[in-house]
């Protein structure tokens, strides 16, 4: 009697491959290049916001003779980073002050604690969240309330009779 070997019952050996086991390996790397194919992309498109500087650029907000000494004003420029379809809402804001004949300081407008809008209250000297009873100093550390940090800085610098700041998008405290 002679014997039929079945090629499925037999364990793989490291011999020559069958026709089955050939078209198997060839269907399974081209599976798995598809599958590289297709994930570098989407691996691309999900760690790219994470690899990707932000965006900080020197902008004019006011005039050197624009504020007196002591004067904090409120300077609106648009966001440094805004949705295309953002429109007005790209407008944000930070609080200038001017320290010396030639010393600005600018504070972004938002409070450390839930990123509120603060108040200058002049009369004061202070800044106020009045979300949560925030309060600032006029140098921008915390006076009282529950922000854990000083108000965020923005970098000045003075361009000819122009103040500029430079801009990027506010970090997430609190």
């Amino acid at each position: 009697m002679t014997e039929r070997r079945d090629s499925q019952s037999e364990p793989t050996t490291f011999g020559p491959m069958n026709r089955r086991q050939f078209l198997t390996s060839i269907s399974l790397a081209a599976a798995g290049l598809s599958a590289v194919l297709a994930g570098v992309p989407i691996v691309g498109f999900l760690v790219s916001p994470l690899l990707q500087k932000d965006p900080e650029v020197w902008r004019a907000v006011a005039k050197v003779n624009d504020l007196q000494v002591g004067e904090t004003k409120e300077v609106v420029f648009s966001d440094p980073s805004p949705l295309p379809w953002a429109g007005v809402a790209a407008d944000t804001a930070a609080w200038l002050r001017r320290t010396g004949s030639q010393d600005f300081v600018a504070f972004a407008i938002n409070c450390t604690h839930l990123g509120c809008p603060v108040n200058w209250l002049p009369q004061a000297n202070l800044f106020m969240c009045p979300c949560h009873g925030g309060v600032y100093n006029n140098d921008g550390t915390v006076a009282a309330g529950p922000p854990p940090e000083p108000l965020v800085k923005y970098p000045v610098r003075i361009n000819g009779d122009q103040v500029e700041i430079r801009t990027s998008p506010l970090p997430i405290t609190g």
